[in-house]
């Protein structure tokens, strides 16, 4: 009898590259709205992106393996939890950011930051949830990660395409406004086709055992988004600093996870599974939050 332990989710390899192509194309246009000046007073003023990494790198990771000890899921799940929460914030998050009015510098520098961080974070913290794991001898898995695969996976999807991005925006920002809008429009649809087209592949075992990660998922993009959010508030920094936490913090390379577990876990049933789910509720709740934000718009502070 198969269990969320022991099934396999099926996910072209191939699909995951054209994935990556696309969220570097999304970056890429997130980047042409993107100046050097924004980042200069960034680092004039580098207590937001400290609190955001605090809030990535080291609370969240925390909170989730309470969660694991709390729920006390299947092995393969509880490790899926440990590398969502472990992985840098995605494209998608600079994005939302970008439509809920949030500080999109910020969002764009603590991407970069945490993505560079991972390098050496998420694979540490994978080993470490693999000790903690009740009965995690059981799956037969070694956790092995090698890092510079990771830095590639990285620069490509991140680094590269923004710096592009910046240049073309500050060197000829004529082509820059001409480009920005459909670019932005082509990617998204490309991003929701692709992603969603390869979850269908899978929809036999999405349904067979989604609901032993519902829940989970649910409360884990929860806390995520309650972590970024609240740090910013606690640490008194503007409402658009706040939204780009909240953001940065809940929305995750679930891509870089998906290739990760693919490549080290050979498709191990519940951590693919943790992570294509997180991939589509942090887009549902992610876009959702950020539409109602935009929509509400920024209070001037003080006034």
């Amino acid at each position: 009898m198969e269990t969320v332990d022991t099934i396999k989710i099926n996910f072209n390899p191939n699909n995951l590259l054209v994935l990556n192509a696309i969220l570097a194309l999304l970056m890429f246009g997130i980047a042409l709205d993107i100046h050097k000046k924004d980042f200069d007073l960034l680092w004039k003023n580098p207590k937001p992106a400290i609190v955001g990494m605090m809030g990535q790198l080291i609370i969240l990771p925390l909170v989730t393996v309470g969660l694991v000890f709390v729920f006390n899921p299947p092995p393969s799940v509880a490790l899926g939890m440990i590398a969502i929460s472990a992985c840098p914030g995605g494209n998608n998050s600079n994005y939302t950011t970008h439509l809920a009015k949030g500080n999109t510098a910020l969002a764009i520098t603590t991407t970069s930051i945490s993505v560079i961080a991972c390098i050496l974070t998420m694979p540490l913290y994978i080993w470490l949830g693999a000790k903690i794991v009740p009965n995690m001898a059981s799956l037969n898995r070694e956790v092995s990660i090698n890092p510079f695969d990771m830095f590639k996976i990285v620069g490509g999807l991140i680094l590269t395409p923004l710096v592009i991005g910046m240049t073309i925006n500050s060197r000829l920002p004529k082509v820059a406004d001409k480009i920005r809008k459909p670019f932005k429009i082509l990617s998204l649809i490309l991003f929701f086709g692709l992603i969603f087209g390869a979850l269908a592949a899978n929809l036999n075992n999405i349904l067979q055992f989604v609901g032993k990660v519902f829940t989970i998922v649910l409360v884990l993009n929860a806390l995520a988004f309650a972590v970024g959010y609240g740090l910013g508030k606690i640490n008194k920094l503007p409402e658009a600093d706040c939204r780009a936490l909240t953001f940065e913090t809940g929305i995750h390379n679930v891509t870089l996870a998906l290739i990760i577990i693919f490549n080290f876990f050979d498709g191990l049933g519940g951590m693919a599974l943790v992570a294509a789910w997180y991939g589509i509720w942090d887009l549902v709740t992610g876009f959702s939050l950020a539409t109602w934000w935009g929509r509400k718009g920024l209070v001037t502070e003080g006034v």
